[in-house]
């Protein structure tokens, strides 16, 4: 179905006309444009070009593939078949030719996650007189929101995480003797999400000592670390309800031992005044009522860390978006990877999670999710980590 329920089409006849643009015209094409399912309400890709214009006015129009009709049932608009390649370009011709059109683009691929259409596209429907212009406003607002009920799947999920994260990591540097292995950790926590009733669609990382200085990290069997006493251990664990709705991303962190040294205290600190850092200057400014920009958290966060002598250490950006994609279309807390310039709004969400990555020694990252509710910003979990775990 492509019924597109859950779009106001007068508030992005709106937005367009803040824009000063003719439409969006939405392209996908074998999952190219993750905006466009998620805009549409669509199951499943598009197999074959599908163009989706909505323009500032008028009624919406769909140019699909003959073959592909049955998932466009609902579809709020006209329907303009095709199956031969110059049937494409005769029903494309007359819905472009003089207009500018907002698409998934990005000027310098300066943010990948809204540079989505292929260049040829972009040729054809400028050979067919169209202008093309990014999409960014229109996909933050429409594509990158939540709903309320997924704002109670992401909760529900984030106090879910919180839990079998503190859990795990106390049960498993609680005797460091054991030399448990990484894999067997992670088979735990993957088992007690799935007991908490989430889903999952990748394992979680699990990482001892100098593995933790790999923020990708992942462990594999027949290779993974065994715990020894002085390690730091990283937990990064994500998942939801459901595969199609907002997923729950944090990172944890202990110490197998008692006493940490102050080196490790050192970086944990920074760390978590990084994060804590990122979450004030957002709330800070969202009450003054002033736009705020996602490489604002960054700038932050990252502010703290390079006071602190580590700014060489800290190797990606503060934080993602999250939407139906775990690394979601909408604003990144990123002045590091890219200057996203793009504001937040009310609906989005998004991760706050700086980190150090001392290579051959350890790594350490706090990663909680921020998401601006109905009334305001709101950080989860509800208990943010605030010290390492260590053994009882």
């Amino acid at each position: 179905m492509a019924d597109m329920r859950g779009l106001d089409l007068d508030a992005v006849r709106s937005t367009l006309g803040e824009m000063a643009v003719d439409g969006w015209l939405l392209f996908d094409f074998h999952g190219v444009n993750p905006v466009t399912p998620r805009v549409l309400g669509l199951e499943g890709m598009a197999t074959r070009r599908l163009f989706v214009l909505i323009p500032r006015e008028g009624e919406p129009v769909a140019v699909v593939h003959k073959i592909e009709l049955q998932p466009m049932e609902g579809f709020p608009g006209r329907m303009v078949p095709y199956a031969r390649w110059q049937e494409l370009e005769a029903a494309l011709g007359p819905l472009v030719s003089g207009r500018t059109l907002a698409m998934e683009v990005f000027p310098d691929d300066a943010v990948p996650y809204l540079d989505r259409i292929p260049a040829g596209v972009v040729e054809l429907l400028t050979r067919l007189g169209a202008t093309v212009v990014p999409s960014a406003p229109l996909v933050t607002r429409f594509a990158a929101t939540w709903s309320a009920g997924e704002i109670e799947d992401h909760t529900f999920a984030a106090e879910v995480i919180a839990d079998v994260a503190r859990r795990a990591l106390a049960e498993t540097v609680a005797d460091p003797g054991l030399a448990v292995g990484e894999v067997a950790v992670q088979s735990r926590v993957v088992a007690a999400m799935e007991a908490g009733g989430l889903e999952l669609n990748e394992l979680p990382i699990v990482a001892f000592g100098a593995n933790a200085a790999n923020p990708h990290y992942q462990p594999r069997v027949g290779s993974d670390a065994r715990l020894c006493p002085g390690d730091v251990v990283l937990l990064d664990l994500w998942g939801g309800r459901t595969r199609d709705t907002v997923f729950a991303d944090q990172t944890w962190m202990a110490f197998a031992g008692d006493s940490p040294p102050e080196r490790v205290e050192e970086v944990w600190r920074t760390v978590r005044s990084a994060r804590d850092a990122a979450i004030e200057v957002i709330r800070q400014g969202i009450a003054a009522g002033r736009p705020v920009a996602g490489f604002e958290g960054d700038r932050a966060a990252r502010g703290v860390i390079e006071a602190a002598g580590y700014g060489e250490y800290f190797v990606h950006r503060t934080g993602h978006s999250i939407d139906r994609e775990l690394h979601g279309s909408g604003p990144h807390l990123d002045d590091y990877e890219t200057h996203d310039e793009r504001e937040l709004m009310p609906g989005v969400g998004f991760s706050i999670e700086p980190g150090i990555y001392l290579p051959g020694e350890f790594g350490v990252r706090s990663e909680i999710n921020m998401y601006w509710g109905p009334e305001g910003p709101v950080v989860t979990p509800e208990s943010p980590q605030q010290r390492l775990i260590l053994p009882n």
